[in-house]
């Protein structure tokens, strides 16, 4: 049977490869699938808690995160077309030279 430790330690997974992803990654579009991973490390959290102790208030919030989540990717694309179309390319190294 599938415990709320089995939820715990794959979202640990998640969130490990999503924070590595943000650190060692110079992709602008690896970074922010990265963080897409951290979001849904913590919304397996929530779900899982929730479910655990039979309380809707961690899955209401869940979908909250999900909502921020696709906020930040929609913010996020808009970012990385600015910086295609300012620099040719979607490196990180480039996005912090924009401020000229």
């Amino acid at each position: 049977m599938i415990t709320a430790t089995h939820y715990v330690v794959l979202s640990l997974i998640l969130f490990c490869l999503g924070i590595t992803g943000v650190m060692i990654r110079r992709n602008l579009i690896t970074v922010l699938m990265s963080l897409e991973l951290v979001f849904n490390a913590v919304t397996l959290n929530l779900v899982a808690f929730s479910h655990r102790l039979s309380d809707l208030d961690g899955q209401i919030l869940a979908i909250f995160v999900i909502a921020v989540a696709a906020a930040e990717a929609a913010i996020g694309l808009g970012l990385i077309i600015a910086l295609v179309r300012l620099k040719n390319t979607v490196t990180l190294d480039e996005a912090s030279e924009m401020r000229s």
